[in-house]
C-alpha cells in the first residue's frame, strides 16, 4: 500500500469537487441516529484532513491516522489555519495504535481499497472493534468491483488547472479486482516552469459480501449498508458504498 507523495501537496487542487460537506452531513446524521453526539472520532487515512477538519467543526474531538507523511503535513496546516486541537499521527491502517478507545472510527473516501488483501482489511477491522468504545460505531465506504471493471475501466482522464494539470491512465485487471493508476501532474513553479512527476497507486475492488464477511470476521456486527450515491438499497450498479458496523465483545464499566 503506497503512500502518497509529491500528488500530496496538489491532492486538494483536484479534488476540490468532492462532496465532503454532503458527506460529513451523513456522517453526523448516522453517528447522531447511533447515539453519538460528541466525544473522540477517528478519521482512519485521513488524507489531507479535510473530513478530519469538517468532524471537528461538528463538534468532536479528533483523531486523524495516515500513513504518508506529506498527506499528513497539509493536514497540519489546516489545523494551525484552524485552530482544532486534532491529533494526527503517521500509522498504517494494518497496524494503527490508540492510547484507548474511541467513540467511533471513520474511513471515507475508499481509503479501504487500498487494502489490497482481504487479510490485510481483516487485520484493520479487528483494531477498529479493539478500539472502539462497547457499542462504538464504525463507518467507511469502499468502491465497488462494478466502478473499477465498468465505469472507470481501462480509461485515460486529463485535467488542465492554472497552476497545475495531470494525466490520469486507469488500469484494470478483472482476475484479480487490481486497479491501477498511473498520474503524471505537472505543477506550475514561481519561475513560471513546469514540474513534472509520476505516481502509480493501486486499490482493489470488493464487493459488499466480503466486506460483511469480513466486518463479522473481525468481531464486529454488520448493522447496515446503502449506496453512497442515494443513500437507498445497494444495487448491481452501485458504485460506492457505506457499510456501518458495531463493536461488539466489551463491557462498559
Amino acid at each position: 500500500m503506497d503512500a502518497y507523495s509529491d500528488f500530496s501537496y496538489v491532492y486538494d487542487t483536484f479534488m476540490d469537487e468532492t462532496p465532503y460537506e454532503e458527506w460529513c452531513e451523513f456522517l453526523t446524521e448516522t453517528l447522531q441516529k447511533n447515539g453519538i453526539k460528541e466525544g473522540l472520532l477517528l478519521d482512519l487515512g485521513c488524507g489531507t484532513g479535510t473530513m478530519t477538519e469538517l468532524l471537528a467543526q461538528k463538534g468532536y474531538d479528533m483523531i486523524g491516522i495516515d500513513m504518508s507523511d506529506q498527506m499528513l503535513s497539509v493536514a497540519m496546516e489546516k489545523r494551525e489555519q484552524s485552530g482544532y486541537p486534532i491529533l494526527y499521527l503517521q500509522q498504517d491502517m494494518r497496524e494503527f495504535e490508540l492510547y484507548g478507545t474511541v467513540k467511533a472510527v471513520v474511513c471515507v473516501c475508499d481509503s479501504v481499497n487500498y487494502l489490497l488483501e482481504e487479510e490485510d482489511i481483516l487485520e484493520t477491522f479487528e483494531l477498529v472493534n479493539n478500539y472502539l468504545d462497547p457499542d462504538g460505531i464504525f463507518i467507511f465506504d469502499f468502491n465497488t468491483v462494478y466502478k473499477y471493471a465498468e465505469v472507470i475501466g481501462d480509461a485515460t482522464i486529463a485535467e488542465n488547472r492554472e497552476d497545475c494539470s495531470f494525466i490520469w491512465e486507469n488500469f484494470y485487471e478483472p482476475e484479480d479486482q487490481i486497479n491501477e493508476y498511473d498520474l503524471t501532474i505537472f505543477v506550475k513553479e514561481e519561475d513560471d516552469r513546469y514540474r513534472k512527476f509520476t505516481e502509480t497507486h493501486y486499490q482493489r475492488g470488493y464487493t459488499l459480501e466480503t466486506m460483511r464477511a469480513l466486518v463479522e470476521e473481525a468481531g464486529m456486527i454488520f448493522v447496515d449498508a446503502m449506496d453512497a450515491e442515494t443513500h437507498g438499497p445497494v444495487h448491481e450498479q452501485s458504485e460506492r458504498i457505506y457499510v456501518i458496523a458495531r463493536e461488539q465483545g466489551k463491557s462498559c464499566i
